[in-house]
This record gives structure tokens, C-alpha cells and sequence, in this order.
């Protein structure tokens, strides 16, 4: 599917005026309750499912599918992003009335990395056809690590990257308000906000190399897999605030996401032999029951926590407990909180 120029400058322009609208309105750094993260949810969604019905009157019905089934995935994929998000805000001991800031900027970095990778790797899938097999396999092999190996991610402050930003760059260890940079006696210093951003950044590179190679497996169209992407990467921050307090409950979720990234790279593969493409509405309908089916076996198997919680009375407007330090992420894993974060002040 080939796509003018114009039709890139349109959803640029779109995309740009969107997060203009939502840094103007979020410019205070105020603490995202559940209702207004439900709204906003609700509005990027609607944002997304526009698009595909403007791509399916202007493209037809199958460049609409394909857009829906990338989409779908994407956005399976990145409630998978919440919960490392949690991790690290947690870990940091982030003020939640900072953490909107910090996931927009991230947000606007998963954009181009992520625009970078997808031309990469459809020149590499048209160039060299049997890159097919190596990024099947390695989706196939993601799906096996998800599925089996789950939670086993390092401590955020022990990234290799956050940790080599520490050494680069002078860095404060504690909070400046909403200022990634600040001046003290030594100068210009980077706050712990930046780091935190470092980290956020840096696990959204390691999550977009299988969330692209498993839309790559879908369309080659760069036009499409890019749209899919950020139309989904744009409702991550609502999604946080919406599910962080419900991840607990989403125990058996991965499970579903393994089979979704399996399934892409199988496709992948099948694509470079007799068999070819499988069929767009295939595709579709095993997003969608992989997805439904991974969510209601985890919230039938935590009802017995969820109606503890009802009884014990909880207020829908305020921030869940996983954006606000606490939340799924276990003891163990609060106990690497770095202690510059119990310091953490305003300027």
C-alpha cells in the first residue's frame, strides 16, 4: 500500500495537535484520577477507531482490517508496557502528580524509536526475505520468554542505560518538582524525573522491537504499521492510570500475550512459504479471542480478591494503588526502591 506524502503530513499534524491538547490541558501536573483516565481511555480509543473507518472509506475494507488487527495487538501489547511502568514508578518512589509528565515525554520518544524500527525492518523484510524466519523466531521465542519466564525483569534503577546516564550525567538523586534539570552548587544537574524518564525510555526500546516485528507480521505497509502503533501508544498513559489498581487481578494475562506474539511470528514465517498470508479476519478473530479469553480466565480466578476489596471500599476517583507506589508489585521488588526516592522534594 503505497501512501502520498500528504497523507503522512496529515496524521503527523494529527498526532502532534492531539498531544498538544493533552499537555495543554495536563500543564498543572495534577494527579490523574480513575474517572478522568476512563475519559481520556474512552477518547483515544474513539481517536483510533476513527481512523480505521476514515482508512476504510478512503483504502477499503482490507488495508481497514489490517490497521484493526495491528491496532488490536499494539494495544494488547502495551498493558504488558503498565505493568513495567508500575514497576518503575514504584522503584523510584515517583510522586503520582509526576507521573503523567513522565509517560507523555515517553510517549513522544516510543513515537520516533518506534518509526525508526518500522522502516528498518520493512526494508529489511523486503530486501531479505528470509529476515522473515528470523524475526518469526524470535517473536515465537518472546512469546516462550513472556509466557514462562514472566516477571523476571531486572530492577529499573540497574538498567545498563540508566545507569550509564548516571555516570555521563551529573544527576541529583532526588526531585525538583516537574523539572528534568535543575541548577545546584555543581552546576546544571539532571534530577532523578530524568532518570526515571532514562528508564521508561529504555524498557519501551526492549518492548518495541517484538511489538513491531509482531505488527510487521501482519502489513509491511509502513503507512499502516505506523498509525496502528501510535494510535496505540497514544492511549498508553490513560491505560496506565485505568489499570494500574486492576493489574493484580490480571494474573493469566501474559499467557494471552504470549500466544498473540507465537501467533505473529508463526504468521510471519508462513508468509515466506507455500502457505502464505493468513487471512486478515483470521487474524482478527484470534486477537480477539486470545485477549478476551487471557482477561476473563484472570478476573474469574482473582474474584475472590476483587470482592474482598469491594467490601473493604474503595473510591473509584482516586489514584490506584500501583500509581501511587503500591499496587502489584510485590515487597521484594519495593525494597528496591532507591533511597535517594524516600527524599524526594518540590523546589
Amino acid at each position: 500500500m503505497s501512501v502520498a506524502w500528504w497523507a503522512w503530513a496529515a496524521v503527523m499534524l494529527g498526532v502532534a495537535a492531539m498531544l498538544a491538547i493533552d499537555l495543554f490541558l495536563h500543564r498543572d501536573n495534577h494527579v490523574i484520577g480513575f474517572r478522568e483516565a476512563a475519559v481520556w481511555s474512552g477518547l483515544w480509543i474513539t481517536a483510533g477507531l476513527l481512523f480505521g473507518a476514515v482508512l476504510w472509506w478512503w483504502q477499503g475494507g482490507e488495508a481497514a482490517g489490517t490497521y484493526f488487527a495491528g491496532y488490536l495487538i499494539e494495544k494488547a501489547l502495551s498493558i504488558d508496557n503498565v505493568f513495567v511502568f508500575a514497576l518503575i514508578f514504584t522503584a523510584f518512589a515517583v510522586p503520582p502528580a509526576l507521573q503523567h509528565k513522565v509517560l507523555f515525554w515517553g510517549v513522544i520518544g516510543a513515537l520516533v524509536f518506534r518509526l525508526a524500527f518500522i522502516f528498518v525492518g520493512v526494508e529489511l523484510l523486503e530486501t531479505f526475505f528470509w529476515t522473515a524466519y528470523l524475526f518469526g523466531a524470535f517473536l515465537v521465542y518472546t512469546g516462550y520468554k513472556l509466557a514462562f519466564r514472566h516477571g523476571e525483569q531486572p530492577p529499573p534503577d540497574r538498567n545498563p542505560v540508566v545507569r550509564l546516564v548516571r555516570r555521563v550525567i551529573p544527576t541529583d538523586p532526588r526531585y525538583h518538582g516537574a523539572r528534568f534539570f535543575t541548577r545546584t552548587g555543581r552546576g546544571r544537574v539532571a534530577t532523578l524525573l530524568f532518570v526515571v524518564l532514562i528508564a521508561v525510555e529504555a524498557t519501551d526500546l526492549i518492548f518495541a522491537i517484538d511489538s513491531v516485528a509482531a505488527i510487521l507480521a501482519i502489513t509491511t505497509s509502513t503507512f499502516i504499521v505506523w498509525t496502528a502503533n501510535a494510535f496505540a501508544i497514544l492511549g498508553l498513559r490513560s491505560l496506565y492510570f485505568c489499570l494500574a489498581g486492576l493489574l493484580r487481578r490480571f494474573v493469566h494475562l501474559h499467557y494471552g500475550l504470549a500466544v498473540l506474539l507465537a501467533f505473529a511470528g508463526v504468521k510471519l514465517i508462513l508468509s515466506e512459504t507455500p502457505v502464505g498470508k493468513l487471512p486478515i479476519p483470521l487474524t482478527l478473530g484470534v486477537i480477539v479471542v486470545t485477549i478476551g479469553v487471557s482477561i476473563a480466565w484472570s478476573l474469574v480466578a482473582t474474584r475472590a480478591a476483587g470482592t474482598a476489596e469491594a467490601a473493604a471500599g474503595s473510591d473509584g476517583d482516586r489514584m490506584p494503588p500501583a500509581a501511587a507506589g503500591h499496587g502489584y508489585v510485590s515487597e521484594k521488588q519495593q525494597q528496591m526502591s532507591p533511597s535517594s526516592g524516600s527524599t524526594s522534594r518540590s523546589s
